[in-house]
């Protein structure tokens, strides 16, 4: 099975094609209520696996999704209608993390309409960054605000200096609306193995609530010294990329599930990829792209039944490895 975009009708069934022919026959069953808005899906009926943000003990569940791309589809109704979908089932799936950036384009103003029609504000785990501190603090002000406006919200459960940029000018400004109360926690973002050891220095220095970094089964640098020195600091950890920019799926999907890993409740290799990310003690929640009700049930699914241990972690790196 092949991540969304490749091959013709001839190949590997995709994700997407595999997922949406579940949807329709569970639908055909009246498994997951599509046709009645108001009913949450069968699916909600596990509770998701849940993990403490450090500083404060607040659980968040272990599994969120990412807006990059997939939320940049301006006005359009029929484009917004899938993500609408996703936004409404994500609390009633037990769900709350969205993570977002005033640089995915319209993302920012999508989530903040689709939540504002949907009225489940409250509900939900919103993150957005700031990237134009680098630009000085009155650039990443002026972001800041946009923000808190394109997602139509007085205050914002997570800001973050994205990608490191002005971080030594906005973490004060950071530090200040947390004080103010206008974000509850605050953090520090990075998508590159480059920015890996000056956000480690950071964290050694500065009391973030939160980091957000690069890690997969097939990409595990931030393990080396990051991930085991946020736990030490007591830094929440949001994880990016985690089905490791495609290869994952480019790798492994056209085989079929382990034995061993079904044992996990695995069913696909999406579940495969956030479990293992998810399963490393310091990784607080993955946050996988979703822009389709049949990738939030599925991606959610990670977040239900065990996590593998240690030796089970080993076994699944070294498949990724040999592929």
């Amino acid at each position: 099975m092949r991540r969304p975009g490749g091959g013709g009708a001839t190949g590997p069934i995709t994700r997407r094609a595999a997922l949406e022919l579940g949807a329709r026959a569970a639908l055909a069953l009246g498994g997951l209520g599509l046709l009645a808005p108001r009913a949450p899906l069968a699916s909600a009926s596990a509770e998701l696996i849940s993990k403490p943000i450090p500083s404060s003990g607040e659980r968040i569940p272990a599994v969120g999704i990412g807006t990059s791309r997939r939320f940049d589809v301006g006005d359009s109704a029929e484009a917004r209608t899938p993500l609408r979908e996703v936004l409404r089932e994500l609390p009633r799936l037990g769900g709350t993390v969205v993570d977002t950036a005033p640089s995915y384009g319209a993302a920012e103003t999508v989530v903040g309409d689709l939540v504002a029609e949907l009225g489940n504000r409250r509900a939900l785990f919103i993150a957005t960054k700031v990237g134009r501190g680098g630009a000085g603090v009155a650039a990443g002000l002026a972001e800041m605000r946009r923000s808190l406006e394109r997602l139509r919200t007085e205050r914002i459960d997570l800001l973050q200096v994205h990608n490191m940029a002005g971080v030594e000018q906005m973490l004060p400004v950071l530090r200040e609306w947390k004080r103010q109360g206008r974000v509850r926690y605050y953090g520090v973002t990075t998508s590159s193995a480059r920015q890996h050891e000056p956000l480690a220095r950071l964290v050694q220095r500065e009391p973030l609530d939160f980091i957000q970094v690069d890690y997969a089964i097939d990409n595990r640098a931030a393990a080396d010294r990051l991930l085991p020195l946020a736990a030490d600091r007591g830094v929440a950890v949001l994880t990016n990329l985690p089905f490791g920019r495609g290869r994952v799926f480019q790798a492994l999907g056209s085989g079929p599930i382990p034995g061993w890993a079904a044992e996990l409740g695995i069913t696909s290799w999406a579940q495969f990829a956030l479990k293992y990310v998810i399963s490393h003690p310091a990784v607080t929640c993955a946050i996988p792209g979703t822009a389709r009700l049949a990738y939030l049930v599925d991606n959610l699914g990670a977040a239900r039944g065990p996590l593998p241990d240690e030796a089970t972690r080993r076994r699944m790196a070294a498949l990724i490895d040999a592929a």
